[in-house]
C-alpha cells in the first residue's frame, strides 16, 4: 500500500514537472528584445502624438491672441463711443426741462429758429449713428469675446493632450528599461551587442542602398538625398538636427532645405503638398503610416524609404511593405 502511495505521488510530480515549467516558463532573450522594442515603438508613437499636440498649441496660442488683441481694440471703440453718448445725455440733461428745438421755437428770434433747425437735425442725425455704432461694435466685442472663450477651452483641451503623450511616451520606456534592468547583468550586455549589431549592419546595407538616390533630379530629388546624408544619426523624441532626429524631425528639415516649410510633426505635414497615390509613388515623395497618423518618412523607391524609426534606432533605409510594423500605410505627399 505504501508502495503504491509513493508510486503515485511520483507520476503527480512527473506531471506537473512537465507542464508547470512550459506554462510559466521565463521568456527568451528574442521574447524580450521583441518586447522591447515594441515598448520603444509605442513610446516613439506617443511622442509623434505629443508633437502634433504641440504644433496645434503654437497655432491655437498665435490665434488666440490675435483675437484678444482684436476684442483689446473692439473693447476701445466701444468705450470712446460709449463716452461720446454719455457727452450728447449731459449736454442734453443740462439744457433744462425744454428740448432745445422748444427754446428755439419760443424764441423771440424765429430767424434764430430756422437757422439753428438744421444743426438740431444734424445733432439728431449724429445721435443716431453714434446709438447704432455703439450697439454694432459692443455686439462685435461680445461675439469676440464668445469666441476668445471657445479658443481658451481648446487651448486647454490640447495642453492636456500634449502633458498625456508625453508622459505616456516616458512611462513606455521606463517600462523597457525596467524590463532589462530585471535581466542579468550578462544578458542585458548581450542584448545590447545584439542590437548594436543590427543596427550597424542596418547602416551598411541603408549606404549601399543610398546609391540609389543619385538619379533623383528636383526638389524632391534634393530633399531625399539630405534624408540619406543623415543615416546613421540617433533618434531622439522631438528632436530636428542637426545630429539627432525624430521621424517629423527629419522630414521637416529635409524639405526645409529646398525651401518648403512644414510643421514639426507627422499628422500636420499629412495636410500640407499635394495628395499622391500609393500605386503612383515617386523618390522624394513623403510616406505617412498609422491611424491616427504616427509615422512619416521619404520615399526612395523599390518600396523602400529613409525615416528616423524609433527610440534605440537610427536613421536608416527599411522596406515598407504595407506598413511598419502594426502601423499601416495610409498615405503620401508630393511636393
Amino acid at each position: 500500500m505504501q508502495k503504491s502511495r509513493i508510486a503515485l505521488i511520483a507520476v503527480i510530480g512527473l506531471v506537473f514537472s512537465s507542464a508547470v515549467p512550459a506554462a510559466f516558463a521565463a521568456p527568451s532573450l528574442q521574447e524580450i528584445q521583441i518586447k522591447v522594442q515594441t515598448l520603444e515603438e509605442e513610446a516613439t508613437s506617443a511622442a509623434e502624438g505629443a508633437q502634433a499636440a504641440r504644433v496645434q498649441l503654437d497655432a491655437l496660442t498665435r490665434t488666440l491672441n490675435g483675437i484678444k488683441q482684436q476684442a483689446a481694440a473692439q473693447g476701445q471703440t466701444v468705450e470712446q463711443l460709449r463716452k461720446s453718448l454719455g457727452s450728447i445725455a449731459v449736454s442734453q440733461y443740462k439744457s433744462g426741462g425744454l428740448s432745445e428745438g422748444l427754446e428755439l421755437l419760443f424764441s423771440s428770434d424765429p430767424t434764430l429758429y430756422l437757422s439753428a433747425a438744421g444743426s438740431l437735425n444734424a445733432i439728431t442725425r449724429y445721435k443716431t449713428v453714434q446709438l447704432r455704432r455703439y450697439a454694432a461694435a459692443t455686439q462685435r466685442l461680445n461675439a469676440t469675446t464668445f469666441t476668445v472663450n471657445d479658443k481658451l477651452a481648446l487651448v486647454k483641451s490640447t495642453q492636456a493632450r500634449l502633458t498625456a503623450k508625453a508622459a505616456e511616451a516616458t512611462s513606455k520606456l521606463a517600462q523597457a528599461e525596467k524590463i532589462l534592468a530585471q535581466l542579468k547583468q550578462a544578458d542585458r550586455e548581450r542584448l545590447a551587442r545584439l542590437a548594436a549589431q543590427q543596427e550597424d549592419a542596418d547602416q551598411a546595407s541603408s549606404l549601399a542602398l543610398a546609391k540609389q538616390a543619385n538619379g533623383v533630379s528636383g526638389r524632391a530629388g534634393l530633399a531625399l538625398k539630405y534624408g540619406l546624408t543623415q543615416i546613421g544619426d540617433r533618434y531622439v523624441f522631438g528632436a530636428a538636427g542637426p545630429t539627432l532626429w525624430d521621424c517629423s524631425g527629419l522630414t521637416m528639415r529635409a524639405y526645409q532645405s529646398v525651401g518648403v516649410s512644414m510643421p514639426h510633426s507627422a499628422a500636420a505635414q499629412f495636410n500640407y503638398g499635394k495628395k499622391v497615390s500609393l500605386k503612383d509613388l515617386r523618390a522624394g515623395d513623403l510616406v505617412f503610416f498609422g491611424r491616427p497618423i504616427s509615422h512619416v518618412g521619404i520615399y526612395l523607391g523599390g518600396g523602400r524609404m529613409v525615416h528616423a524609426p524609433r527610440s534605440g534606432s537610427r536613421v536608416k533605409i527599411t522596406e515598407m511593405m504595407n506598413g511598419l510594423g502594426s502601423k499601416p500605410l495610409v498615405g503620401a505627399r508630393r511636393f
